[in-house]
Order: structure tokens, then C-alpha cells, then sequence
């Protein structure tokens, strides 16, 4: 079994049953197993400004998957439930899941990019990834919570509902 992490963000048509519906898929797929969730957060949108902000989480799963097979289920996840894939990046999104670390894996494909491209300068992502990991590392050692440490975070909030 390989430790996987995996970032969520919803914007669009009720993000927290977006969120909460994705965990449930998530829990469906096979040989993998949900491991942790961390706490939701309430993020501002990451790219154009005019969007909703955005509900963020991370979770962990234990799975046998491989990294293209897990992509694939993730990806189908987001169409099902009414991701649209536009050429505007950073836009908003019903769904959004991404792979930040696969094992201790370095992975730089078509289809994949991990650790997750922009993983280093995401708060909303390595927020709630600390939350499940706090001793966190990337594959060649560094730690992701001296990383989290020169981010701003102060525009990032608990999720209440």
C-alpha cells in the first residue's frame, strides 16, 4: 500500500456537498482506503478574483492503485459530479481533486505532475494537508511545514456550517 494525499476544493453548487459526496467516492474506490480527513477550510479563490471562495480539504488514502489508475478514478469523480474542464485555469469549479504526494514518489508525465506542481506555494492546499500529516515531507526531505511557515495564511478560515 502506498500513502497518498490528495487536495479537495469545491466553489460552485453547494461546496459542501460537493466535498462531503467526493469523500464518499473516494471511500468506493477500489484497493484504497481513507485513511484521514482534515478539517474544511474556507479559502479565497486562487486565481481570478470575481469566483466564489472555496472550500478546501485534504485527505488521506492507503491504496494499491497505481498513480495513472488513481488519477483516472479522481478525474471521473470530478465529471461526475459536474466538473467542467475550461481553458481558464484557476476558475471555478463544482470539484476539484489533485494529487499532491503519491509515496515518496517523483512523477512528471502528460497527465501527472507530483509532488503537485504548485504544491510550494499553495496554503490552501499545505494547510489542511499539516492538518493529517503535520510531520509532512516532500520526496528529497524538505518539510512542508517550514514551507507553510513563509506563506501568508491569515485570509484562511475554519468552515462552519
Amino acid at each position: 500500500m502506498t500513502r497518498v494525499y490528495l487536495a479537495l476544493g469545491s466553489n460552485l453548487a453547494d461546496p459542501l456537498h460537493q466535498v462531503d459526496a467526493a469523500l464518499a467516492a473516494l471511500d468506493a474506490l477500489p484497493a484504497t482506503q481513507r485513511i484521514a480527513t482534515s478539517a474544511f477550510y474556507r479559502t479565497p479563490p486562487y486565481g481570478p478574483p470575481d469566483q466564489p471562495g472555496y472550500l478546501n480539504a485534504a485527505v488521506a488514502l492507503e491504496t494499491q492503485l497505481t498513480p495513472g489508475s488513481l488519477l483516472d478514478h479522481t478525474q471521473r469523480i470530478e465529471l461526475e459530479h459536474g466538473r467542467v474542464r475550461k481553458a481558464e485555469r484557476w476558475g471555478p469549479r463544482t470539484l476539484d481533486i489533485d494529487v499532491m504526494l503519491f509515496g515518496a514518489a517523483v512523477i512528471n508525465t502528460e497527465r501527472l505532475i507530483v509532488p503537485h506542481y504548485d504544491l510550494l506555494n499553495r496554503a490552501f492546499m499545505l494547510l489542511p494537508l499539516l492538518d493529517i500529516a503535520p510531520e509532512a515531507t516532500l520526496p528529497d526531505g524538505r518539510a512542508l511545514r517550514s514551507i507553510l511557515a513563509t506563506l501568508d495564511t491569515s485570509s484562511i478560515r475554519l468552515w462552519h456550517t
